[in-house]
């Protein structure tokens, strides 16, 4: 509300409690003419008076808005500005962040989806591309088992962005590894030969869907193949003793690498 002082003129400091803006923000626009003081004391102190405060007001209103300064300086200085025109423009900028915001509010809820649960497909859809023996209640387990690891958020972000069609391409290049596996060891490929090697990286690189896997990781996942009775039965489903035959070829060719199979830990 008005005041004695008003008549005289506002300090920035008064002006900059009622209005809400910053001091450095008044003297910002001071600097660059948008909004000069009205006068000045003979001390050099800034004074605003009513028609300053009101156009301080304008500006206000349309930087709320969300015009920049040099739209603001235009539709306050130029009569002939096009001030509905300068607005719709505006307004299509705004719906244009509205939509990317509501894409991220969207991405967010799948992130957060992915670090709990994991796996992103209903049951039917998981049915449909991992088979029937998938179990829906694995990704619970897995999240409850290793859900603090680094592996497990890495597994989350990439599962966030995929949907049906990328899990179908991961369960496919899954399955042509596990018959290349089979049919190598039907062959008599001898874990530690260049057929073997050759299938180890393979396995390295399909793995990748899910996380990052080195060397060491991947022997102390051979190891649990051979030893852990769901995956030890999943691999001699497809070859009897394919198991046993993965876990030696992933041996040999981190020998090959320097890495003792016998120490090699989860790094």
């Amino acid at each position: 509300m008005p005041d004695a002082t008003d008549a005289e003129g506002l300090t920035v400091g008064q002006v900059s409690s009622r209005l809400g803006v910053t001091v450095r923000a008044l003297h910002h626009w001071d600097e660059i003419g948008l909004l000069r003081p009205s006068l000045r004391t003979a001390a050099g102190y800034r004074l605003y008076t009513a028609g300053a405060v009101e156009r301080l007001h304008r500006i206000v209103v349309y930087r709320e808005l969300g015009l920049g300064l040099d739209g603001i300086r235009t539709v306050l200085g130029d009569p002939t500005a096009d001030v509905p025109g300068a607005l719709r423009a505006q307004r299509a900028q705004v719906a244009q962040r509205i939509e990317r915001l509501q894409q991220l509010s969207v991405g967010l809820d799948r992130m957060i989806a992915a670090h709990e649960r994991g796996l992103l497909l209903t049951v039917e859809q998981q049915a449909a591309i991992l088979g029937p023996r998938w179990d829906p209640d694995w990704p619970a387990q897995a999240r409850q088992r290793y859900g603090d690891t680094t592996q497990w958020r890495q597994y989350a972000e990439r599962s966030a962005s995929r949907g049906p069609e990328e899990w179908q391409a991961v369960a496919d290049a899954v399955a042509d590894l596990d018959r290349a596996l089979g049919d190598a060891m039907d062959a008599g490929v001898t874990p530690g030969s260049p057929e073997a090697n050759e299938l180890v990286e393979r396995h390295r690189e399909v793995f990748t869907s899910y996380f990052p896997l080195t060397r060491r990781m991947q022997v102390c996942l051979g190891r649990m193949y051979e030893a852990d009775p769901a995956f030890a039965a999943h691999y001699d489903g497809i070859r009897a003793g394919l198991a046993t035959w993965f876990r030696r070829s992933v041996d040999a060719s981190a020998r090959a690498h320097d890495i003792d199979p016998d120490t090699a830990t989860w790094q």
